[in-house]
C-alpha cells in the first residue's frame, strides 16, 4: 500500500475515494496493528514526505489512542500497551522527530499524538526519554523555535490528558515539577512572544494537573506573578492567553485567590477599559467565571446550612464586594455593540461578553444588583442614543436572571409599557433586545405581568412575526413560546375550560405558521422557533381550543405530504427539507396527544404512511421525531395499531440498530415499549427480530451508555405484553439484566452515580415486567430458578447510600410483585425474611413521598401476609 496516497485519499472530497481509503486504513489497522502504527509514525517523522499526509498520519495516530467513551478508551489504551516495547519505542521516536519538523501542521499533530502516548505511559514510567527530549528542545539554542513551541504544546496537552486517566498512578512529583517549571519558564518576559504564547496556552491546559504545586505558596506566587506579568505583554495573544489562565485559576483554585484578588481586580479593569477586544473579553471572562464559582459555592453553602453540615469551602463573595465598581464597567461595556455584526455569524463580541458577565453576576448576587443597576436602566431606557437604549434593555435582562419576584415585580410593571413601545424602535438591535427581554420576562417572571397588559403584549409580539428581520421575528416567537409555556402550571383550564391564551390561539397559530413559511425563515433560527412556539401553544391549549386543533391536524398532515415534493438540488436543500419534516412530525405528535382516538382514527392511515416515508430518508433528526410520533400513534390507537406493524417493523429494527445516532436508537427502543402497551400480545410475531436487535444494541461496545437503560427496560415491556410467550427470551434476558446489575459507581463520581441509578431503575422495571408477565402467563415456574439475581439486586439497593428515591420506588414495587407471586416457595420466603427487605420497606414508608409510601404499604402487606 502507498500510505501517503491512501492518507491523502482519506481526506478526498470524492466520497468513493475517501471511503475506499478509510476502509484500506482500517483493514490494515485491524490486520496488523504493530506494522500499521510503525508505518503511520514513520510517515509523521520523515521530513520531505507530503505535509498533508504527515498531518493526517498524526491525527490518525492520535485517534488510535483516544476515545470519548470510557470503555472504548480502555480498549484503545490496552491495545497500545499490548504492543511490543520495540514497536512502541519506534513510534515514540518518530513522534519526537515529527515535533522538529519544518511544517507547523506536522509539529502540532505530532505533539498531540505524542501527548496521548505520554498520558498512557508516564504514570507507569514507561517513556523516560519523553521529558528529557522535550526539555532539551525547549532549553537548547540548537533547536528551532518551532520545536520549542511544539514541545510546550505537547507538555500542556499531556497534563490535560493525564487528568482524564483517573485510575492511573500519579506521575512522580519530580516529573510534574519539571513539566511545570519548563512551562512557566516559557512564559517569562525574556522569552520570544511565540514561545510565551505557546507556554501560556500550555499552562492553561496544565492548571488542573498542577494542584500540588498550587498548594505550595512559594510556587503559587511564582506562577501567579508570571501569569500577571504576561497580561502586560506586548503581544495581544500572550495577554489573552494569560487572562485565560487567570479565569481558569479562579475556577480551579478559588480558595487561593485572596492574596492576588486586588492585583487581578486592577489588571482586569484596566484591560476591559483600554485593551483590544479579544484581550478585554479574556479579562471579563475572569469575572464571569468568578461569578459562576461563587454561585455554586453559595448554593452549596445554603444546602449545608439546611442539613446542619459544616461549610467546607466558604464563599468570600468577591463579586458582591466589587459591585459598586464592576457594574459601571460592565454597563459601559454593553454600549460597545457591533451594529454591523450578522447575527447568524455566531460572533461573540465585547458587548455580548459584558451581558453574559452581568447575567452571571445577577444570578450570584441576586437582589443586591437592583439598587446598583437600576439607575443606569432608568436613565437610559429611553435615551436618544440607541446604544444606551439597547444597553439599558440588556441590563434589565440581566436583572431578571437573579432577582426575586417580589423585588423585581414592580420594575417589570413599570418597564413593560416602555418595552412595548421599543418594539417599534427605529434601530433593529434595540428591537431585537427588546423582544428578547419580553421573552425573558415571560420565561422567568410571567406572574409579574399585569393581566391588563397581556393582550397588548400578545398583539405587540404577534405584529413582529412577519414585518421584521428574521432575528427580531425569532425573538418575538421566542417570547410567545415562553408566554405559552407559562400555562403548563395553570390548572384553571380544567375547571373553566379556557385560559388567557384561548382568544389568541387561532391568529397566533396562523401567523406563526406564516412566519415559518417566510423565504428568509432559515435565518436566525426563525423557522425552528416558530414551530417550537406552535408546539407549546398546542401542548398547553385549553379545551375550548379543540376545534382549532381539529382544523390544524389535517393542515399539518397536508404540509408533511407536500414536503416530500420539495426540490432538492443541494445538501442545504436536503437539510432544510429534513428539518422541516422533523418539525412537522413533532407537530402531528403533539396534536395527537391533545386529541382523542375518535378524532385521530380517520387520519391514522395517512399519518402512518407519511411517517414511514419520513423514515426512509437518512436523517437522524427526522427519524427521532418520526419515531416519537409513531409512539404517540400507538398510544392513541391502542389495539388498532397492529395493522401497521408489518410495514413498520423494518424501520423499527433499523432504528434500534442505528447505534451511532444513539438518540434515534433510544427513540426506536421507546417505540417498542409504546407498541407493547398498545397492542399487547399481538406484538408476539415480531418479537424474535426485535429481541435480536435489542441484544445487538447491548453488545455493541460503541453504543452510548444512555441507551442501555431503555433497552433493558424494554425486556420487561415485551415480557408483560406476551406473557408466557416470552419463554424463548427469558434466560438470556435475565443473564443480561444480572450482568448490568453489577455496574458500580465510585462515591465521588456524581455523573456515574446518576447513571447507575438510572440503570438500576430500568433493571428493576424490567424484572417487574418479567415477573408480572410470567404471572399472567401462569409460568412463574420458569422464573423461580433465576429469582436469586433480582433478590441480590434488591439487597444491593437496600445498602447503597447513593440510591435515589426512584430506584427505591422500583425496588419496593418489585419486592411486592415477588412476594405476591412467589412467597409460597421456601427459597423466596426465606429471602423475604432477610433484613434488607425490612430496610427497604421501612425507608420507603418513611420517605415522605405519598405514592412511594402507598406502594410500600401494599408491598409490606403482601410480604407479611
Amino acid at each position: 500500500m502507498d500510505l501517503t496516497a491512501t492518507l491523502l485519499g482519506a481526506a478526498s472530497a470524492d466520497l468513493n475515494v475517501r471511503t475506499q481509503a478509510e476502509q484500506a486504513l482500517k483493514e490494515w489497522e485491524t490486520r496488523d496493528l504493530p506494522g500499521f502504527v510503525t508505518a503511520i509514525s514513520q510517515e509523521i517523522g520523515t521530513e520531505g514526505n507530503h505535509p498533508t499526509a504527515r498531518q493526517l498520519a498524526g491525527l490518525y495516530m492520535k485517534n488510535l489512542l483516544v476515545a470519548k467513551d470510557d470503555q472504548l478508551q480502555i480498549t484503545k489504551t490496552e491495545a497500545w500497551k499490548n504492543l511490543q516495547a520495540a514497536v512502541r519505542a519506534g513510534v515514540k521516536q518518530q513522534l519526537l522527530l515529527g515535533m522538529r519538523s519544518t511544517e507547523v501542521t506536522v509539529r502540532s499533530t505530532a505533539a498531540q499524538a505524542a501527548s496521548e502516548v505520554a498520558a498512557v505511559e508516564l504514570p507507569y514510567n514507561e517513556w523516560p526519554e519523553f521529558l528529557t527530549t522535550l526539555l532539551e528542545y525547549v532549553a537548547s539554542d540548537q533547536h528551532p523555535e518551532g520545536a520549542k513551541i511544539a514541545s510546550l504544546q505537547c507538555l500542556g496537552f499531556t497534563c490535560e490528558r493525564v487528568m482524564e486517566f483517573e485510575d492511573a498512578p500519579e506521575i512522580s512529583p519530580e516529573t510534574t515539577d519539571q513539566m511545570l517549571t519548563t512551562i512557566v519558564d516559557g512564559i517569562r518576559a525574556t522569552r520570544p512572544d511565540n514561545i510565551r504564547y505557546a507556554a501560556a496556552k500550555a499552562l492553561f491546559n496544565s492548571l488542573a494537573f498542577t494542584q500540588k504545586n498550587m498548594e505550595r505558596k512559594e510556587e503559587r506566587d511564582t506562577i501567579m506573578q508570571t501569569v500577571c506579568e504576561a497580561t502586560q505583554a506586548q503581544d495581544a495573544r500572550v495577554r489573552g492567553a494569560a487572562f485565560e489562565c487567570i479565569a481558569c485559576i479562579a475556577s480551579e483554585y478559588y480558595d487561593k485567590l485572596g492574596d492576588y484578588i486586588q492585583t487581578i481586580f486592577e489588571l482586569t479593569f484596566n484591560t476591559i477599559k483600554n485593551d483590544e477586544e479579544d484581550v478585554a473579553k479574556g479579562a471579563m471572562e475572569f469575572w464571569s467565571t468568578l461569578a459562576e464559582v461563587e454561585f455554586e459555592l453559595i448554593d452549596i453553602e445554603a444546602e449545608a446550612k439546611e442539613t446542619g453540615q459544616p461549610v467546607e469551602r466558604p464563599c468570600v463573595r468577591y463579586v458582591a464586594a466589587a459591585l459598586e465598581h464592576l457594574v459601571p464597567l460592565l454597563t459601559e461595556t454593553l454600549t460597545r455593540q457591533d451594529e454591523d455584526a450578522d447575527p447568524d455569524d455566531d460572533v461573540f463580541n465585547i458587548s455580548m461578553a459584558a451581558s453574559t458577565c452581568l447575567i452571571n453576576v445577577s444570578a450570584t448576587v441576586e437582589d443586591l444588583l437592583i439598587p446598583v443597576m437600576t439607575p443606569f436602566i432608568q436613565t437610559n431606557i429611553q435615551n436618544e442614543n440607541w446604544r444606551l437604549r439597547e444597553a439599558a434593555t440588556m441590563a434589565f435582562v440581566a436583572l431578571l436572571e437573579g432577582s426575586g419576584p417580589d423585588t423585581i415585580g414592580p420594575y417589570i410593571q413599570q418597564i413593560i409599557p416602555l418595552l412595548l413601545q421599543a418594539l417599534n424602535d427605529q434601530n433593529v438591535l434595540v428591537k431585537d433586545t427588546t423582544a428578547y427581554c419580553i421573552g425573558k420576562i415571560c420565561d422567568l417572571h410571567v406572574r409579574s405581568i399585569p393581566n391588563e397588559m397581556f393582550p397588548t403584549i400578545v398583539h405587540g409580539l404577534m405584529g413582529k412575526f412577519m414585518t421584521e428581520t428574521p432575528r427580531v421575528s425569532q425573538q418575538a416567537c421566542f417570547a410567545i413560546h415562553n408566554l405559552a409555556a407559562a400555562f403548563a402550571t395553570d390548572d384553571s383550564a380544567e375547571t373553566t375550560g379556557t385560559n388567557a391564551m384561548s382568544q389568541f390561539m387561532a391568529p397566533l397559530l396562523q401567523t406563526l405558521l406564516q412566519a415559518a413559511d417566510r423565504e428568509d425563515a432559515d435565518e436566525a433560527n426563525l423557522r425552528q422557533t416558530a414551530y417550537s412556539s406552535v408546539l407549546v401553544l398546542i401542548q398547553y391549549s385549553a379545551p375550548d381550543c379543540q376545534h382549532i386543533l381539529l382544523q390544524l391536524l389535517p393542515a399539518t398532515i397536508d404540509r408533511l405530504q407536500k414536503s416530500f415534493y420539495m426540490p432538492v438540488l443541494t445538501n442545504d436543500d436536503r437539510d432544510k427539507k429534513e428539518r422541516l419534516q422533523g418539525l412537522l412530525c413533532a407537530q402531528i405528535q403533539v396534536l395527537c396527544q391533545k386529541l382523542t382516538k375518535e378524532h385521530v382514527t380517520g387520519y391514522a392511515d395517512t399519518i402512518m404512511t407519511n411517517l414511514l416515508q419520513v423514515l426512509q430518508v437518512k436523517s437522524a433528526a427526522c427519524h427521532e421525531e418520526a419515531f416519537a410520533t409513531v409512539g404517540s400513534m400507538a398510544d392513541i390507537l391502542e389495539g388498532d395499531f397492529e395493522k401497521y406493524m408489518a410495514a413498520l417493523q423494518p424501520f423499527l429494527l433499523m432504528g434500534i440498530r442505528n447505534f451511532e445516532a444513539y438518540r434515534v436508537c433510544t427513540c426506536a427502543v421507546g417505540v417498542v415499549g409504546d407498541i407493547c402497551r398498545a397492542i399487547e400480545n399481538k406484538i408476539q410475531p415480531f418479537c424474535n427480530d426485535i429481541m435480536q436487535a435489542l441484544v445487538e444494541a447491548l453488545k455493541d461496545t460503541k453504543l452510548h451508555r444512555s441507551v442501555k437503560p431503555p433497552v433493558l427496560c424494554c425486556f420487561g415491556d415485551i415480557a408483560l405484553a406476551v406473557c408466557a410467550a416470552f419463554e424463548p427470551f427469558l434466560q438470556f434476558s435475565l443473564m443480561l439484566l444480572m450482568q448490568a446489575s453489577n455496574t458500580r459507581a465510585p462515591d465521588d463520581d456524581e455523573d456515574l452515580i446518576e447513571y447507575v441509578n438510572t440503570l438500576r431503575e430500568a433493571i428493576l422495571e424490567a424484572y417487574t415486567g418479567i415477573v408480572q408477565g410470567m404471572k399472567d402467563g401462569s409460568r412463574i415456574d420458569l422464573l423461580l430458578p433465576h429469582i436469586t439475581s433480582p433478590l441480590q439486586l434488591l439487597a444491593q439497593v437496600a445498602t447503597d447510600p447513593n440510591r435515589d428515591v426512584h430506584v427505591l420506588g422500583k425496588a419496593v414495587g418489585l419486592l411486592g410483585d415477588i412476594a405476591s407471586t412467589m412467597k409460597q416457595h421456601p427459597p423466596v420466603a426465606e429471602q423475604l425474611n432477610q433484613a434488607y427487605v425490612a430496610q427497604l420497606l421501612s425507608e420507603a414508608q418513611q420517605s415522605g413521598d405519598e405514592t412511594l409510601m402507598e406502594t410500600a404499604q401494599w408491598a409490606a402487606s403482601v410480604v407479611q401476609a
